[in-house]
């Protein structure tokens, strides 16, 4: 890499200079010689982004977009470590990269908002790259004015049920979990949304369109059909959607 003067800046400190000399040495004998290979269909490129959550969990670094003592290595997630972590990744391979950060943004809702039964149940397998975490927020009318979104949740005894769409979602079709953001009326607007933790294997949910990009990642469209989720899994209780959706952006953007 480049010039790395910035690390002797004062708001990185040792830690951070550890990191950044561990992980390039890292990347440059796990990712740098992968980094040629371009997968040719969505089955290759989804079986190259599980194998890098893997091979990123083994490396440790998954560790750094969780919250401990749930997998994570601090009790508060460190940007300044997530950005030194990316740099490096994205020099040799933005899918790499894509694969670490997806992580961290598809579970910060639940590292920063979850409950303690949300997250010993989601976080460790999200370290140990046994889950792909997606965050589902994108609508196909609405893109990101969130206060817009239609996709819509409504109790129904000890669920919310779920219809509407989501577009443009990372990790589309092979996250294990999806960060939701659906609307429940608390209030107009970003008011009445509120966060819910969806399985991939909840009956009602589909993937229903993949796109492909310049810079190849699983993409697609995630549509809900009466989608039933536990009201066990909201995220920060009702009507805070707005509020944990644009927390975690602010970090893991």
């Amino acid at each position: 890499m480049s010039d790395t003067s910035y690390l002797d800046w004062p708001f990185l400190d040792d830690t951070h200079r550890d990191l950044a000399g561990r992980i390039a040495r890292w990347a440059e004998a796990e990712i740098a010689p992968m980094a040629e290979d371009e997968p040719e269909d969505d089955a290759a490129l989804d079986a190259a982004c599980r194998a890098l959550v893997r091979k990123l969990a083994a490396g440790g670094w998954l560790r750094y977009c969780v919250a401990a003592p749930h997998g994570g290595q601090f009790d508060r997630i460190d940007v300044r470590c997530l950005s030194l972590i990316r740099e490096t990744l994205a020099y040799h391979s933005g899918l790499a990269d894509f694969s670490f950060i997806m992580q961290g943004l598809g579970s910060g809702p639940i590292s920063i908002f979850g409950s303690e039964e949300q997250k010993a149940t989601y976080l460790p397998g999200v370290a140990a790259g046994e889950r792909i975490a997606a965050f589902a927020l994108s609508e196909p009318d609405s893109g990101s004015d969130v206060a817009a979104m239609k996709t819509e949740a409504v109790v129904d005894g000890d669920t919310y049920v779920l219809n509407g769409a989501k577009t443009l979602i990372s990790n589309a079709g092979i996250a294990d979990q999806y960060t939701v953001i659906a609307r429940t009326g608390e209030a107009p607007g970003a008011q009445g949304l509120s966060a819910f933790i969806v399985e991939a294997e909840n009956p009602g949910l589909e993937i229903t369109e993949r796109f492909r990009v310049v810079a190849p990642h699983p993409l697609g469209t995630v549509s809900f059909t009466d989608c039933h989720v536990p009201l066990a899994n909201v995220i920060a209780g009702p009507g805070n959607g707005f509020k944990v959706a644009m927390a975690t952006l602010d970090i893991f953007r």
